[in-house]
């Protein structure tokens, strides 16, 4: 490679192929890192590419490939922890993460040495479901599957527990006194033995797998809780004489191990409907692909399954249709809503060449479309994959959580024990049933779940909304650097400006109009394609141009011919007096004046006048003021890199308000300068578009790519802009913070819960006060814990950016 701008060919060569999930290449380094689904694509595959183009490419002994997976029955952050820590230990294994919130798994291996069939024997070994890729689509009706079966066991406990409630309260129900006793401990236990092994019977089974694989979870926890009152209260039912022998009164705690099952089975469907509703996002994109497709096979128009479609199939799409797949326009023309896909709320047009989207909306006439890419190639199916990979992915602050959550139910175990210890052996009489209780209510109070779900509930929800605004983040680390940002640096050309010339000003000689002006040079620059002069042609096209002809270039200066039979030029001001045409001294001045600002001066002229000139410059887009405004009220400083002379670049900082700006800064040099500026102990992010940009991008501690939508720039940065919206940059930082925000209100919640709550069911208040929880409180409590972290976080999906 002999510059940068080879390895970003080659990255985009390499990013273009089927079945590639990322591709990075290091120009200084000389290597390239490809992550990739091996079933469809082949490395072969990238040597061949990459050779077409004139480049080498030679795998590297150690090369590391990247999979993500969904896990099932998963209950807690402990056996996310407990998975992480098995994948970690296999051979070959680089990086292994698991997130319970999203139920992923995400492992970076070395694939001589271990397999995904290795990985998927380990996760089983451990007791936990395998339920294949990210990538592949989640079984229909899995997720619904699994919330009707908790539905029908909350049901089942809630029919229940109210008639154990009353009958186990005879001081609050005068009636049930007329109970006989024995009478009444049988029917106590025939009501709750349908919640214990029926409502409660997952916990039981979960807990005697963690038992089998030696290990403990929110499942041992609750089963032990539950089985301890549950037990207690059979023997007392049905062999009495044991405890009257022993001169312990007859009570029975049947209430406590129906009402903890029905609040932890409350809290456990309220916080899956909740995460349901943070992982909205993904199912959202992925039902806009129609099911159906309408090709054209034989010379015959036919309906299809949308899956079975191949590039190069010719579909036609009619009004209120959804496009099947992405491709290019043939025939057609009509407005495109893509706001599901980029957030863009107004429908874009889009007529016969341009690239179309798959699962956008076609609002007006009829399109006739190659299909270009279909499945899990599509921009959308690209969209989806990634914002599942970045809700499944960790925030360095949740590390903390992570290892607590690893030892947090052993521990437990052994604060009950010595909890019950202490009762039995100093509390006040009835020593063995305040043991019991105070033993109960600490195991069931506990609360991991809180503490694994308050970073990656609030990802989920931001990547989520993120994705809604038509900001793609690639994971969580990304909204971690985007709430320290404390300097944004834009690239100016195609970032903070369009990328192309365009007429700021037109200045007629004195006694000359607009009119003619443009009329004369719009003649002569027809016949040319330089970009000065397609921007030209644009402006004079609101008039009726006159004709030009014998039409020539003088190479360096401009355009020279004939507009009608008087000789005419559009050019430099040498041009002019290479004619002998006199220069106004009034354009002279207005000529300086506009070099100035950084625009680019062209002089027109008609047989032997000087009609006018012509100031061309690269616009601001029209939101980077705004932008800019925005980025400083978040208390943010902005900074220019450009390579363009110290005038350009002063006119454009000017006229945005920026704080500083870096001009004739070569490509290879932008990541030098941000270097600088983070060597300097600031957090720096960095705007551009992507492709030249990307060593800068790279370099800063948030890079942000600007796309179009159907180029997904993502590869070479953190987040990726689905439309080039340069108030997305703020909205991003803005949502960035608000979830580093609520991440550390959840971290706080859930460490301060398990704190206090703990020692308050040991009993450690009751020698004071005489403060103690019951089971039922203490269950109600540990359900509600998870529960608020939750819906803590689902408040960023209402929040304004």
């Amino acid at each position: 490679m002999g510059c940068a701008a080879c390895a970003a060919r080659i990255e985009k060569i390499l990013q273009s192929l089927p079945g590639v999930l990322e591709a990075q290449v290091n120009f200084a380094a000389e290597t390239a890192r490809i992550v990739y689904d091996p079933r469809r694509v082949s490395p072969s595959l990238f040597e061949e590419r990459v050779k077409e183009e004139g480049y080498e490419l030679k795998p590297l002994a150690t090369s590391l490939e990247e999979v993500s997976f969904r896990i099932g029955g998963m209950t807690c952050a402990a056996c996310a922890a407990r998975i992480e820590k098995a994948l970690s230990r296999l051979p070959g294994v680089k990086e292994a993460t698991v997130s319970f919130a999203a139920s992923q798994g995400r492992v970076l291996y070395d694939p001589s040495l271990l397999s995904l069939a290795d990985m998927r024997r380990i996760i089983e070994e451990e007791g936990y479901h395998f339920l294949g890729l990210v990538a592949e689509e989640t079984p229909p009706g899995e997720e619904e599957k699994r919330l009707s079966s908790l539905r029908k066991r909350l049901l089942a406990a809630w029919s229940l527990a109210p008639p154990v409630f009353v009958l186990s309260m005879p001081g609050l129900f005068p009636w049930v006194k007329g109970i006989s006793q024995p009478l009444r401990f049988y029917l106590l236990f025939a009501l709750s033995t349908p919640v214990q092994f029926y409502a409660g019977g997952e916990f039981l089974r979960r807990a005697f797998a963690a038992l089998k694989h030696r290990r403990a979870d929110m499942n041992t926890l609750v089963s032990l809780g539950t089985l301890a009152a549950y037990s207690y209260s059979a023997v007392v039912t049905f062999f009495p004489g044991v405890f009257l022998r022993a001169g312990l009164p007859l009570h029975v705690y049947f209430d406590s191990a129906v009402m903890i099952i029905a609040f932890v089975l409350l809290g456990r469907y309220l916080e899956v409907r909740a995460r349901g509703r943070a992982t909205e996002a993904v199912r959202r994109l992925l039902s806009l692909a129609p099911p159906v497709a309408r090709v054209i096979r034989d010379g015959k128009e036919q309906e299809v399954p949308a899956t079975s479609l191949t590039p190069g199939d010719i579909v036609i799409v009619k009004p209120g249709e959804r496009l099947p797949a992405d491709g290019v326009i043939l025939e057609g023309r009509s407005a495109l809503d893509e706001s599901m896909l980029t957030g863009e709320s107004l429908p874009v047009e889009k007529g016969p060449g341009e690239r179309v989207i798959g699962g956008t909306l076609n609002t007006s006439g009829v399109l006739k479309i190659r299909v270009e890419k279909t499945g899990q190639d599509t921009v959308l199916a690209t969209i989806a994959r990634l914002v599942e990979e970045a809700q499944g992915s960790k925030a360095r602050i949740q590390r903390l959580a992570d290892k607590v959550a690893g030892v947090f139910v052993p521990l437990v175990l052994l604060v009950a024990t010595v909890t019950f210890l202490a009762w039995y052996l100093w509390g006040p009489a009835p020593r063995l049933t305040n043991a019991l209780l105070s033993f109960v209510s600490v195991l069931v109070i506990a609360c991991p779940c809180a503490m694994g779900l308050a970073t990656p509930a609030a990802v989920m929800v931001a990547t989520g909304r993120a994705a809604r605004e038509g900001i793609l983040v690639k994971n969580a680390l990304a909204l971690e650097e985007g709430a320290r940002v404390e300097i944004c640096v834009f690239d100016k050309t195609g970032t903070l400006t369009r990328g192309q010339p365009e007429v700021r000003d037109i200045a007629p000689a004195p006694g000359q109009t607009i009119e003619r002006v443009l009329k004369v040079a719009g003649a002569l620059e027809e016949h040319s394609e330089h970009p000065l002069s397609r921007a030209i042609v644009s402006k004079a096209k609101h008039f009726s141009p006159f004709e030009a002809e014998e039409v020539r270039a003088e190479v360096g200066f401009g355009v020279v011919g004939r507009v009608e039979g008087r000789p005419a030029g559009v050019g430099k001001r040498e041009l002019l007096q290479q004619f002998g045409v006199r220069l106004p001294e009034e354009l002279l001045k207005a000529a300086a004046r506009l070099a100035r600002k950084g625009q680019t001066v062209v002089w027109v002229f008609w047989g032997e006048e000087t009609l006018g000139l012509i100031s061309l410059a690269d616009s601001p887009r029209p939101e980077a003021k705004e932008a800019v405004r925005i980025l400083k009220g978040l208390g943010l400083r902005v900074f220019m890199l450009t390579g363009d002379n110290q005038a350009i670049a002063r006119a454009v900082a000017e006229e945005l308000g920026l704080d500083d700006f870096w001009a004739e800064v070569l490509p290879a040099e932008k990541s030098r300068k941000i270097e600088e500026l983070r060597q300097r102990g600031v957090r720096v992010a960095m705007v551009g578009d992507g492709v030249n940009d990307a060593p800068a991008l790279a370099a800063a501690d948030l890079g942000i790519a600007l796309s179009s939508g159907t180029d997904i720039a993502l590869e070479a940065a953190d987040v990726a802009l689905l439309r080039p919206d340069l108030r997305l940059v703020p909205k991003t930082l803005r949502l960035s913070r608000k979830t580093l925000r609520i991440i550390k209100q959840n971290l706080f919640w859930a460490f301060a819960y398990n704190v206090l709550a703990i020692p308050l069911a040991a009993g450690l208040l009751y020698p004071l006060y005489g403060l103690r929880l019951s089971p039922t409180i203490a269950a109600a409590a540990m359900a509600m814990s998870s529960v608020s972290v939750v819906t803590n976080a689902l408040r960023l999906k209402r929040t304004n950016l």
